[in-house]
């Protein structure tokens, strides 16, 4: 079994027992405050634990197509590498744009790094989940937390961290794969591609709502 399976498995088992066992979120999150009390245990801990079954499945689901496709392109010690450094480094770094008693859970940030490592190496690898390339998932997912971090929306949502995570991951990809500007280059043109395929799509199904509309609107006289 791949380590990023075995990741999945572990992130889930977490944060199930500590869904039961309340006690144990205080003890796994990390918070920056944790840095000054040497809580340091947390900022691994702390990758597993999510903060209810839509962060957790959501998380697993981008895991499992990109880091999957890391793990395959080069190996699972690369893998593991950049996912551990990404997210512990990502939580360390957040440290300043965070209140100390903030608990911060979750494998976003470490997965936001295995994002921009597979863009520069394997951008084309196609997901049958998501219907498209990991070059403009990665791509994609990066603009949306870069507008919500400039329109100000936060919520229960680290944007800031993801931006870190994925700012980690690229001196991986760079390291890793030889023709990494050329993937940046095919990255952003599947991004391109598939924002104006997108806008086609929902333009076709607004004329097409607005014409059944009218249509019954007519029968109806």
């Amino acid at each position: 079994m791949k380590a990023s399976s075995w990741i999945i498995i572990l992130c889930c088992f977490v944060t199930v027992i500590a869904s039961v066992l309340t006690s144990l979120v205080e003890f796994l999150a990390f918070t920056p405050s944790d840095l000054y009390h040497l809580r340091l245990w947390t900022l691994v801990t702390a990758l597993f634990l999510h903060s209810g079954l839509l962060h957790l499945v959501g998380n697993m689901i981008f895991l499992f197509v990109l880091g999957r496709t890391l793990e395959r392109v080069t190996d699972t010690k690369k893998f593991l590498t950049v996912f551990f450094v990404g997210g512990i480094a990502s939580f360390l770094l957040s440290v300043p744009f965070y209140k100390p008693d903030v608990l911060m859970v979750g494998a976003s940030a470490a997965i936001f790094s295995v994002a921009s490592a597979d863009m520069l190496i394997a951008p084309l690898s196609f997901s049958i989940i998501f219907l498209a390339p990991v070059g403009a998932i990665a791509l994609l997912y990066f603009v949306y937390n870069i507008i919500a971090v400039y329109y100000g929306i936060s919520g229960n949502v680290a944007y800031i961290s993801h931006i870190i995570g994925f700012a980690l991951g690229i001196p991986f990809g760079i390291l890793w794969s030889k023709q990494w500007k050329k993937n940046l280059g095919i990255s952003i043109i599947l991004l391109i591609v598939y924002v104006i395929l997108g806008l086609i799509i929902s333009r076709l199904i607004a004329e097409y709502s607005t014409y059944s509309l009218s249509l019954l609107t007519s029968n109806q006289h």
